[in-house]
């Protein structure tokens, strides 16, 4: 429905929201562009595999599920200006930072801070600790649930132990999870 998206979604076919955008209001997005933080936007059709568990003892034999994203040439050379003036890279969500790394490593192997392209495709990586990081120096998103892709990417950017301890105190404060809960920042 309608009010189950971002404020910034302009194009259908995602099956669900990228729940991290939906803590984002146009009078918050003012605010953060006011500081002088540069927004930009890439197309992102989330599906409904990023809410299935893992099942698999062993997680290397996990099939991950396939999203679609596009990224233009115009989002790209301001990506790559950011970085080039000394600007951090924040993804919201998982599925972004599933976009550009995928992006990354396509055009830049396993190095941090190469520059971008356009691209367009199917992304079905698998971000796990042991990745190699490319292009997100940090990101919002929100809590996640145990057992899920989502919570081993956040794991594999801050450190299993450093989630689990902030795990440990979102259920102590018994902060709300999953899509229309708390969300955090995370930066290395």
């Amino acid at each position: 429905t309608e009010r189950y998206q971002t404020v910034y979604s302009k194009i259908e076919g995602s099956a669900a929201a990228p729940t991290a955008g939906l803590h984002w209001t146009p009078e918050l997005l003012d605010k953060v562009r006011a500081k002088g933080v540069k927004t930009i936007e890439l197309t992102l059709h989330v599906g409904l595999g990023t809410f299935r568990p893992v099942e698999e003892e062993d997680i290397d034999h996990h099939k991950m599920h396939s999203e679609f994203y596009q990224l233009s040439q115009q989002a790209a050379d301001e990506i790559n200006k950011v970085r080039h003036d000394g600007g951090k890279i924040v993804a919201t969500g998982t599925t972004t930072i599933r976009t550009l790394e995928t992006i990354g490593h396509k055009f830049n192997g396993d190095e941090f801070g190469g520059d971008l392209q356009a691209d367009s495709g199917w992304t079905d990586i698998f971000i796990k600790p042991g990745f190699k990081w490319t292009t997100v120096d940090a990101f919002i998103t929100n809590f996640h649930l145990p057992k899920s892709t989502l919570v081993m990417l956040v794991a594999a950017f801050t450190g299993r132990d450093n989630i689990l301890n902030a795990y440990k105190h979102a259920i102590a404060e018994k902060y709300r999870f999953f899509s229309f809960g708390d969300a955090m920042f995370i930066h290395k």
